[in-house]
């Protein structure tokens, strides 16, 4: 028997368990069985003499030696999509088989694979990276992430991830991230975060509905730029924006003509991350939060509430953005472990006889826009500088770049690229991402390259 087949069986059988297709024949007593099921049941005293009968499936009693041992060949046999949704359905089954599962599956940083929905906001894989591509649909203004499932740039099946929609307000623009493609919007059950930038597209703050591993020590979101009715919201829906990412566009001033200048300043990995040895703390061990009754229970036990009715989302004014920037700092030896990664854009070289700006893609991006981008880490820079205006620190840290020689091991994890972005098509482009950045984040990231900016072309 093949381990399909051996899955299907599971399926089949544990599927009977569920809440309407579990049978308990208690027989003899009338009201529980046959057409008297809207009668009484009749003294308390006959439920004890009689007999209760459960059925079960053959596979309740199997060893879990043998279950593990079937799960884990399952795991590695079944290595691509669509084909690893059998390893999804054995976690769906019960409390017991998830647990299991979730010991044999690795993260997508060591596994390099995205299984469940959690594996949306860990990092991906330190050797390699995890290719996908975003479809735009301008009449919509909706914008989808699907995993790629081939190594064709074109090729348009995937396995979808997550979705985005852009809303125009008066001062900002936002967008919406849900791992709901039908109902993209904040009232949804699969709202996981937003994307907001200015006026001009030149400034972004990407927002998270889970805390960060520090987010006692960001800047304190007293004030409330929007409330929600409870009418509008759901109950069950969190609605905590935490400030993980600010993405600056540089200026254009001068009017003149060249690539984008970015950097990205991530507050909720830190530094050390990219170097060897680094982690990224506080990953999620869910991708969508508990449920607001059970966050209101254990708020007493925390100092930053999780959740609440009121959108606490910064707007966008010079001091906010300097308090946000500036907000993770603290003195003395936590300075460097706080430190925020920061990331920036790889300039692209001249190229003379083609008369345009060049960035190797390895083939993956075959259309010039000046959309197309790709990460690198910036290069540490002294913690008496660190505090200063997020663009400031963004051509210190080029202009050490230019000026400096460092050393190898620390040019190789600095150059290593961490993030590209580009065009394949019209409303195509492709999205391929590694350690230390999530899908969650590198798709917010990608989403501010979309946004017209005034001031930077």
């Amino acid at each position: 028997m093949s381990f399909c087949s051996i899955v299907r069986d599971f399926r089949e059988s544990f599927g009977a368990l569920t809440k309407r297709g579990f049978e308990v024949r208690i027989s003899g007593i009338p009201g529980l069985s046959g057409h008297h099921r809207g009668k009484s049941i009749g003294s308390s005293s006959e439920l004890h003499d009689r007999p209760v009968i459960i059925q079960q499936s053959k596979w309740a009693s199997l060893p879990p030696e043998l279950l593990r041992d079937v799960m884990r060949r399952l795991e590695e046999d079944d290595c691509t999509w669509p084909s690893r949704k059998d390893v999804v359905a054995c976690a769906s089954v019960c409390t017991t088989w998830r647990d299991m599962c979730k010991d044999i599956v690795r993260n997508p940083e060591f596994c390099g694979k995205l299984t469940f929905p959690v594996s949306l906001k860990q990092p991906g894989p330190r050797d390699g990276v995890i290719q996908c591509f975003i479809k735009r649909d301008k009449s919509k203004l909706t914008y989808h992430l699907y995993l790629c499932l081939s190594s064709a740039v074109l090729d348009e099946t995937g396995k979808f991830l997550l979705a985005a929609k852009r809303r125009r307000r008066t001062s900002h623009t936002d967008y919406i991230i849900s791992v709901d493609s039908k109902n993209i919007s904040r009232s949804s059950n699969g709202y996981i975060g937003k994307l907001r930038s200015n006026f001009i597209g030149t400034k972004f703050i990407i927002y998270d509905t889970q805390p960060p591993y520090n987010a006692g020590t960001l800047c304190s979101q007293e004030r409330s730029s929007h409330r929600f009715s409870s009418r509008k919201v759901s109950p069950k829906v969190p609605t905590g924006s935490y400030p993980i990412i600010q993405v600056n566009y540089e200026l254009n001033v001068l009017g003149t003509r060249g690539p984008r200048r970015m950097q990205c300043a991530m507050h909720s990995i830190p530094a050390s991350a990219v170097e060897p040895g680094g982690i990224v703390p506080g990953q999620p061990k869910e991708l969508l939060p508990r449920l607001f009754e059970e966050s209101f229970r254990s708020s007493t036990t925390t100092s930053f509430s999780k959740y609440s009715t009121t959108d606490h989302s910064i707007d966008f004014s010079s001091s906010c953005f300097s308090e946000f920037g500036g907000g993770t700092l603290q003195d003395g030896d936590d300075v460097e472990k706080e430190r925020p990664l920061v990331l920036r854009n790889k300039a692209p070289r001249w190229h003379e006889q083609l008369q345009c700006w060049c960035l190797n893609f390895r083939g993956r991006v075959t259309v010039a826009s000046v959309k197309n981008f790709q990460l690198i880490a910036a290069a540490p820079q002294p913690a008496s500088g660190a505090a200063s205006e997020p663009s400031q620190a963004g051509q210190a840290a080029q202009h050490q770049t230019r000026s400096s020689q460092p050393s190898s091991s620390s040019s190789s994890n600095h150059d290593t690229v961490i993030l590209q972005f580009g065009k394949v098509a019209k409303d195509m482009f492709t999205m391929d991402y590694r350690y230390p950045l999530s899908a969650f984040q590198a798709f917010a990231i990608c989403l501010t390259s979309f946004d017209t900016k005034l001031a930077c072309e």
